[in-house]
């Protein structure tokens, strides 16, 4: 029989974590809307909103991830249920564009 899950607070550091990750990445998108159309052009505005709004839909994975794991953990929902890695494969995909736009930020003035 398998033991009644941890009652301690490591499922809410973890949504935290979450939250605290996905801010971050709101941020610099909102801070690239600032800083980079001087430099790279008036379509980074849309590249920066954009990634706004990617964060808040990492967001809302986020939230059902958390639901879907508290949901095996406590019984409700079968071990098949878990999730898998698209919200890491998202996160990911999003702070490697940004380090790309601001790389290509940083480069292209010197380029010239």
């Amino acid at each position: 029989m398998n033991a009644p899950r941890d009652p301690g607070l490591q499922p809410e550091r973890t949504e935290l974590s979450w939250r605290r990750t996905l801010l971050s990445l709101a941020v610099a998108a909102l801070v690239s809307v600032r800083v980079l159309p001087p430099v790279l052009g008036d379509w980074t505005v849309l590249t920066g909103l954009l990634g706004v709004l990617l964060a808040a839909v990492l967001g809302l994975l986020a939230r059902r991830r958390h639901a879907l794991v508290d949901a095996v953990f406590r019984g409700r929902a079968p071990a098949t249920a878990m999730p898998g890695g698209a919200l890491l494969l998202g996160v990911a995909l999003l702070t490697t564009a940004g380090a790309a736009l601001g790389l290509l930020a940083a480069v292209l003035p010197h380029a010239r």
